[in-house]
């Protein structure tokens, strides 16, 4: 066991290992958890109890979570001085899974963001973002039941390489002479420059993970999204590699929208998994108007941070919206919103984004059973009306409860 400065490693409990190319749980997991600033340590405290409930429900003494606090963000700075600490990403590529709280990025902390930042240097290339309807949310549009899309958006590229030169500085300025003299272009020369690298190396194996999901999860289709129309050789190269990749890699399970309309009369055949793409604001059109059409979305960067948010809003918005970042084996699992800084230690903030990002987890980990029994008990306990403000707004006849009650209500219902 490697000697950390602050991190205190769990007695009598195992880590998780890679085994055979894929992670190997044992019963007593260490799971590294990041506490988050703000509204962090709420809704973490609240995850955490309905995790253990749901665990112990579902396994008895058989699995247990032996969770070890590490340290990102506010709490870092004050233990070690700096933002995130070396021995953070130690341990999480340590022990491979962790569940993280919603961190501020300081200004002039040497970072363009905390959240970046670890999926770059652990190199989560896949976020992975469910959005489904609770009964009893309200949502702006007439059917948000038929929203049920899990959306994979490629982490590490597109504009959020965060390649890019200010306006008027020295570098900017031998850019676009470069591109103006050498390439034939006419960037004027009062502008800001950025950098939109795709590569098909990042775009494969992102869609390698759709479409392995979709067929985990028995999905009928994958949809990659782009803008290839206007950008031909990133936003359009993405679409052709995904094609590449599932036709090359999956064959005997897929089949491409083209190849249903050129051979099967518009028919897909039985057991195969759609494949198709949509341009990207023509796919914010489809996510209004025909959602039940979309099972699984693969997105350059940009598109899928769009899209997450956009299709939340028609479920309750980002309180319910859980995710993760994926590696080959790392898996980070983290609340959607933000901190929320004047709602902190106020014991009022929806847990619910949290909560179901450790739903997740606990799917990744291989423990569906608990993972559906707080799935479950969430929507037993939003259709009981018993819920945070955010949804109490929201709905008619509500009872409004704080952070810990919610989680306390969603245990009782396991």
């Amino acid at each position: 066991m490697p000697a950390y400065k602050h991190i205190k490693i769990p007695s009598e409990a195992k880590q998780i290992i890679v085994k055979d190319k894929k992670i190997s749980v044992p019963d007593n997991s260490i799971i590294p958890f990041i506490e988050g600033d703000g509204i962090g340590p709420d809704i973490m405290k609240a995850t955490q109890k309905v995790v253990d409930a749901a665990v112990a429900k579902a396994f008895g003494r058989k699995r247990k979570i032996a969770w070890m606090e590490i340290y990102a963000g506010e709490k870092a700075n004050n233990l070690y001085g700096e933002w995130l600490p070396k021995e953070t990403f130690s341990a999480i590529k340590k022990y491979l899974v962790a569940l993280k709280g919603p961190l501020t990025t300081p200004i002039g902390g040497g970072f363009r963001s905390l959240n970046v930042t670890l999926r770059q240097v652990l190199n989560l290339y896949a976020c992975i973002r469910p959005v489904r309807y609770f009964r009893g949310v309200g949502s702006p549009v007439k059917h948000p039941e038929k929203m049920d899309i899990v959306i994979f958006r490629e982490n590490t590229e597109d504009v959020y390489a965060g390649i890019e030169w200010k306006k008027g500085s020295k570098e900017v300025k031998k850019v676009i002479s470069f591109l103006n003299h050498k390439m034939g272009t006419k960037i004027k020369s009062d502008s800001g420059l950025g950098v939109k690298p795709i590569s098909v190396s990042s775009t494969k194996r992102l869609m390698r993970k759709a479409v392995e999901f979709a067929i985990e999860q028995k999905k009928k289709s994958v949809t990659l999204v782009h803008k290839g129309n206007i950008m031909k050789y990133t936003e359009g190269a993405f679409a052709d590699w995904g094609y590449e990749l599932a036709k090359n890699e999956f064959r005997k399970k897929i089949v491409t929208e083209d190849e249903v309309y050129k051979k099967h009369n518009g028919l897909v055949p039985k057991g195969k998994i759609l494949i198709k793409d949509r341009i990207a604001d023509s796919m914010f059109q489809q996510i209004l108007l025909r959602p039940e059409d979309y099972d699984v979305l693969a997105c350059p960067n940009l598109n899928g941070d769009y899209l997450s948010d956009a299709a939340a809003a028609q479920v309750g918005g980002l309180g319910l919206a859980p995710g993760a970042n994926i590696g080959d084996y790392i898996g980070l699992f983290e609340a959607t919103h933000g901190t929320a800084p004047k709602y902190a230690n106020k014991n009022m903030v929806n847990p619910g984004s949290l909560i179901l990002s450790a739903a997740m987890m606990l799917e990744y980990l291989g423990w569906n059973k608990a993972a559906d029994m707080i799935v479950n008990s969430i929507g037993k306990t939003i259709a009981d009306k018993t819920v945070t403000y955010d949804l109490q707004r929201q709905m008619s006849g509500a009872t409004k409860v704080g952070t810990s009650e919610f989680g306390d209500c969603i245990v009782n219902n396991l």
